[in-house]
């Protein structure tokens, strides 16, 4: 967003200020405190929250409050005698006062484009999501506490998750006492999304119920109860947290998409043009496919700084090379690299976008390089079920059985409804194959190309594994289907995918594809 007032323009996104086209030089602290007042310019901001924002809720000294005020006010040529731009309510807080001439989206002030159309309150750019405190039941004041400390801990993860804007502690923690509903709260704050919850404690068990809803509208989207033994709080924490998490980057997603579908698909910002690109990029058709490009480009175009944008680019030329949707494998799989190399310039932090970096290594046959981005990719994200399943595919191919069990494992608990759950399951079956364990990799490749989006590919698993099973009218039923689906397909292509190193693995494949002439 940017903001104009005087002669005084503030890019948030950029976070820059400038005075008549020239760069202001201002300390990061007091620029963030100019841009959180001009943010709430419609109310007082009390000082509790400023700290909570800036300060992370960490105990500071006046003084240090102070000393940024003297600074913002020093940046905007304001001082405390005229309180021109800030003003002090003594005892209270601090409000904007100068005139906002106008308040614009970055992409729209950098790349004028006559089709884009401005941003509406409901779904304009990255969501916001407020965590108040759990409600406890129960009179123990140990209750309150742990509501309040199972909160918090869901907000400091979710911060993590940097397509998200979390509500901060100081403000969300001032709605436990509130009469107000939550559809009234989300609009004064600008949340899109509230998760709240009840922590009961009953007899010798410590429960947890969640609900996730969306606003104007209300509708809860996800919903779950979380149940331990009542000394096992730190259990109880941890899975509060990946549940969330998990929902969060399966829900949040799809309500944006269809949120974007509902309005003119030829008017879309950056962040609705991203979502709808989401959509088609997980139906796994090269139809989707070439339209989920266009749709991520056009987000990358509106926002040259939204990294993720350019990871869904390199997502979709690697489906372009992995599913050899075109002639051209050798420039969708450089197209792919490069994007994800831009979006680690805008953003390296970004689970997301260190997940594409990561599954660029297999298209030039380097899983071993594939592992390292993946490993920071979950260590970004401790719950990020997407980089769990590509790091057991690349232990898959270099054969590290025992590694990809617990990883899919992990994926499969993080996210059950995953859009590439078929691949989950494909390639823990790849990986039973090479352990000779044919009756159950049949089983795993049955579920994997009967679940939704599964590609030729992954039906090419259910064939080998169903013949090398001794199920050979099964196999036959997937030899059909992967003709269907791709008439030319063959074992090059499978080991264009897979490039398995275990040699005996490969060998037993590929006389079961000569055998089904393939």
């Amino acid at each position: 967003m940017i903001y104009t007032f005087g002669s005084f323009r503030l890019d948030a996104d950029r976070f820059e200020l400038s005075r008549d086209g020239v760069p202001v030089t201002v300390e990061p602290q007091a620029l963030e405190l100019i841009l959180l007042l001009i943010r709430h310019r419609g109310r007082l901001v009390p000082k509790e929250e400023i700290v909570a924002a800036i300060w992370g809720g960490r105990a500071i000294s006046d003084a240090s409050l102070s000393s940024r005020i003297h600074a913002a006010r020093l940046a905007l040529g304001d001082d405390g005698a005229t309180q021109a731009a800030i003003r002090t309510v003594h005892g209270r807080g601090f409000r904007f006062v100068a005139p906002l001439d106008e308040a614009s989206p970055p992409a729209a002030a950098q790349n004028p484009a006559p089709e884009a159309a401005p941003d509406t309150p409901e779904h304009a750019g990255r969501p916001a999501i407020v965590v108040p405190p759990l409600r406890p039941l129960g009179a123990a004041p140990e209750a309150g506490l742990m509501a309040d400390a199972l909160s918090h801990d869901v907000i400091q993860a979710l911060s993590r998750m940097r397509w998200l804007t979390v509500i901060a502690r100081g403000t969300a923690f001032q709605f436990r006492a509130q009469d107000a509903g939550m559809a009234t709260i989300c609009e004064r704050i600008g949340a899109r999304y509230a998760l709240t919850g009840v922590l009961e404690a009953d007899g010798n068990r410590l429960s947890a119920t969640l609900e996730l809803t969306a606003y104007p509208d209300g509708a809860v989207i996800w919903g779950d109860r979380l149940s331990v033994t009542a000394g096992a709080v730190e259990e109880l924490r941890a899975r509060i947290v990946a549940h969330v998490v998990a929902a969060l980057e399966l829900y949040v997603p799809t309500r944006e998409a269809m949120a974007a579908r509902l309005g003119s698909t030829e008017n879309l910002d950056a962040w609705a043009s991203y979502h709808l690109a989401l959509h088609h990029m997980y139906r796994f058709n090269r139809e989707d496919n070439a339209r989920a490009t266009i749709l991520f480009e056009q987000a990358a175009h509106r926002d040259p700084a939204f990294a993720r944008a350019h990871a869904g680019l390199s997502f979709t030329r690697f489906q372009d090379a992995f599913l050899r949707y075109g002639a051209d494998i050798g420039n969708a799989a450089a197209d792919a690299r490069r994007h994800a190399e831009r979006g680690l310039e805008i953003d390296p932090l970004d689970p997301f976008v260190n997940f594409t970096m990561g599954r660029t290594f297999w298209l030039n046959g380097d899983p071993d390089a594939a592992i390292a981005w993946l490993d920071r990719a979950t260590a970004l994200n401790p719950n990020y079920a997407q980089g769990f399943y590509s790091r057991a595919f690349s232990r898959m191919l270099i054969g590290q059985g025992a590694h990809v069990d617990t990883d899919i494992e992990g994926a499969l608990r993080l996210s059950p409804l995953d859009p590439l759950r078929y691949g989950m399951l494909g390639v823990r079956s790849l990986a039973l194959i090479q352990a000779g364990l044919f009756d159950a990799a049949a089983d795993w490749g049955e579920q994997a190309a009967i679940a939704p989006g599964a590609h030729f590919l992954i039906a090419m698993i259910a064939l080998v594994a169903n013949s090398l099973a001794g199920r050979e009218a099964r196999a036959i039923h997937w030899r059909a289907d992967v003709l269907r689906r791709r008439p030319r397909a063959s074992r090059q292509h499978f080991f264009a995918a897979f490039p398995i190193r275990d040699e005996t693995a490969r060998g037993l494949i590929a006389k079961t594809f000569d055998r089904h002439g393939l």
